[in-house]
């Protein structure tokens, strides 16, 4: 029989055993050794090290015992489940996916600038001259409104028979097209046989609607006649009354209730009538003093010769530009919005002082859409502008206001100019606003239908309409961009001086060298020295020279900057 010989290795003979080496090289627990003997005969022996804590080492299941369990039916049923589980879980995560990119909330799409914004406007006289020829008139400049003006003395009259068809007939005319109607009014003063001085006369309650003064052997005040010599107050019965422009004719204080609900349903009546757009004048007089003191000598006036009987001595702080006049036209407003959510409502005359036309209440907001504002048409139409024309822009944006959408009338271009009237509608079309167009002004009568085409074409890119502005120096050039991220930008320059110029705008940093040409005023190419340019063809803004007064678009990509 074998014997075993248990023997159990001293601890200093086993670090001999094991070497002096690192921890990596001493085993992980301690084993206990057994020697075997074997045959005595050969010397053999069998070494068997077993574990100390008496642990049995772990051993996986071998193959045949796996299969034992392959078709067995608990485990069969149990894979299964696991399967279909599996895929059903896959494919539920799929359509959830698939009902999320679905029912989740679109980025929604910039909306199209509203018909008012779009323009241009064709400026025709009163709807009494009016005629059917009218409307190709305003398809030739590709207008999205044309504007009549209504006689102050109609104003309140809307609903008789007479002026009613008048203005039907008007609309009618452009039912066929795209153009819209938009009216000049004149809301501020009556007539002495209207019905609201007629019951002025007959109830003192309605007289609120008036500067009435009654008890006065004299004029209650200094106040003249707007551009005139001689006293605003007209005697009525035993009463003095405003008179401000024509005689036999009352200012009415737009603030007032009565004039509110009056005016109002004269908006709302014309707006059921097809009228979709609105231009008031004299808004700058809508609010009026109710303290009656006498106007002050003007700090600044217009004229040295002037004398104390005369309209521009004074500072007019008592009848024009009053606190609270944006708070009035905003109320007006909102009737015509309320009546139909596409019309506007705007003034016809430069507001002077856009400070005065904001919201009491709302910061930068105006009382009216599209304010009409500054005199950079005129600058930048002289032969040699007084002032920079790059300061005068920016100045006439920032004091209308951030984000202003501005009137730009054509009718301010000098008649003797001596730009390309396409130049001038080119670049003045770029800028953010809309165009009016007076169909007697250089900017009808000169400029091709074609050129009008390519402005309707650059107004409806999502670069103009929701695109940022940005100005850039390039004295004498004024040059600006237009661009929204994800779309080709505008880069509009004209030269105002009648030589070429280099366009080089060496710190323009986010404008590429090369350009593509869009479109250029009419006479670009008529000048020899000039460089001769070509519909969609390349050009390097560093070497591209101007033609004198003329214009150029370009579109481009944006250099991206780190």
């Amino acid at each position: 029989m074998v014997q075993e010989e248990k023997i159990t290795v001293a601890d200093g003979a086993d670090e001999q055993m094991l070497g002096s080496g690192g921890p990596d090289e001493k085993l992980a627990g301690r084993d206990e050794v057994k020697f075997i003997k074997g045959d005595h005969q050969n010397g053999d022996a069998k070494i068997d090290i077993g574990n100390v804590n008496g642990k049995a080492a772990f051993t996986g299941m071998s193959k045949e015992e796996l299969m034992k369990y392959a078709n067995d039916p608990f485990w069969v049923r149990l894979r299964w489940i696991f399967f279909v589980g599996f895929w059903a879980i896959w494919a539920a995560m799929l359509v959830g996916a698939i009902m999320i990119i679905i029912g989740a909330p679109k980025c929604a799409a910039p909306q199209p600038l509203p018909w008012y914004k779009r323009g241009p406007h064709a400026k025709f006289a009163g709807i009494e001259a009016a005629k059917p020829d009218d409307v190709e008139t305003a398809k030739k400049i590709h207008a999205t409104g044309a504007i009549y003006e209504l006689p102050a003395a109609l104003t309140y009259s809307v609903s008789q028979p007479e002026v009613e068809q008048q203005i039907k007939q008007l609309v009618a005319q452009y039912q066929a097209s795209d153009v819209k109607v938009i009216l000049d009014l004149t809301p501020n003063y009556v007539g002495k046989e209207s019905k609201l001085v007629q019951d002025a006369l007959k109830n003192k309650e309605k007289r609120a609607a008036f500067v009435w003064v009654s008890g006065r052997s004299v004029p209650p005040t200094n106040w003249l006649k707007v551009g005139g010599n001689r006293s605003a107050w007209e005697q009525l019965d035993d009463s003095y009354v405003l008179s401000q422009f024509q005689d036999g004719y009352y200012d009415l204080k737009m603030n007032s209730s009565i004039i509110r609900n009056e005016f109002g349903g004269v908006l709302r009546h014309l707006v059921e009538l097809g009228v979709q757009g609105f231009r008031l004048k004299n808004t700058k007089f809508f609010v009026l003093s109710d303290s009656l003191e006498d106007e002050v000598i003007s700090a600044v006036p217009k004229d040295l010769n002037l004398g104390p009987s005369e309209y521009g001595f004074y500072d007019h702080k008592q009848t024009t530009f009053l606190s609270g006049l944006g708070d009035v036209l905003y109320d007006y407003l909102s009737i015509v919005k309320n009546a139909s959510a596409d019309a506007f409502l705007s003034v016809a005359e430069d507001i002077v002082q856009p400070e005065v036309y904001q919201l009491s209440e709302v910061a930068g907001a105006n009382g009216i859409d599209l304010p009409m504002y500054g005199n950079f048409v005129q600058v930048l139409s002289k032969s040699k502008p007084e002032k920079s024309l790059f300061k005068n822009l920016e100045n006439t944006l920032l004091q209308a206001g951030n984000g202003s959408w501005l009137q730009w009338n054509f009718r301010d271009v000098y008649v003797d100019t001596p730009h390309d009237p396409s130049a001038l509608a080119l670049f003045l079309s770029m800028l953010p606003g809309v165009p009016v167009v007076s169909v007697d002004a250089i900017e009808y009568q000169n400029v091709t239908e074609k050129t009008y085409k390519h402005i309707e074409q650059l107004r409806h890119s999502a670069s103009y309409m929701h695109g940022e502005l940005k100005l850039y120096e390039a004295d004498p050039l004024v040059a600006f961009s237009r661009i929204k991220s994800g779309n080709p930008g505008y880069f509009v320059i004209f030269n105002p001086t009648d030589s070429p110029q280099s366009s080089n705008i060496t710190s323009a940093h986010d404008l590429p060298d090369k350009m593509t040409v869009s479109v250029f005023s009419e006479n670009f190419n008529n000048y020899e020295e000039g460089d001769k340019v070509t519909p969609l063809g390349k050009v390097s803004l560093g070497d591209l020279k101007v033609a004198p007064q003329s214009a150029i678009i370009l579109t481009y990509v944006p250099v991206k900057t780190e």
